[in-house]
């Protein structure tokens, strides 16, 4: 047992800025989507990439049935849509109609308003705590042609201002 309690943890890790993503899988023929700031780069070869799911979470329990899903790495004017599916509780059925999205070969969503679209195959799970990270070997990287990054800092959407 450390000295940290759960809040003091959240608002010493709120000062380290991150992308935004959506995770999206589909099980038994529904979808289900994720905000996810925790989604990292893990190999080059092969190509590898992370993301923590709360294991009490919906979400796991449909991504831990899936092979197959897909991150979408949210350009700046995706805020709204980042937010709504960070919603907890919200309803399964219809959740993705407010979000623009397009589907892969797969069937898997992929939301528009996105930087880059990761359709990943899952390698490994290991337990972490309260999550389970999903490490999945990316099959295909799909880069849009612009676009401003969403960012999370400090429990808050951000952009970063314009660099001359």
């Amino acid at each position: 047992m450390t000295g940290v309690d759960e809040h003091q943890f959240r608002r010493a890790l709120g000062t380290f800025a991150t992308g935004v993503g959506v995770v999206t899988c589909v099980a038994d023929g529904m979808d289900h989507a994720m905000t996810a700031n925790a989604i990292a780069s893990v190999s080059l070869e092969p190509p590898l990439v992370l993301v923590a799911v709360n294991r009490a979470s919906r979400f796991w329990e449909a991504l831990s049935g899936q092979r197959y899903w897909v991150v979408s790495v949210l350009a700046a004017d995706a805020r709204d849509h980042a937010a709504w599916l960070a919603t907890s509780g919200r309803p399964l059925a219809g959740q993705l109609d407010r979000v623009p999205h397009r589907r892969t070969a797969r069937g898997i969503a992929a939301l528009q308003q996105s930087l880059v679209w990761l359709e990943c195959r899952t390698e490994h799970l290991v337990a972490a705590g309260d999550h389970n990270i999903v490490i999945g070997e990316v099959e295909e990287a799909t880069p849009a042609e612009a676009g401003d990054a969403l960012l999370y800092w400090r429990s808050t959407y951000r952009t970063l201002p314009e660099v001359p």
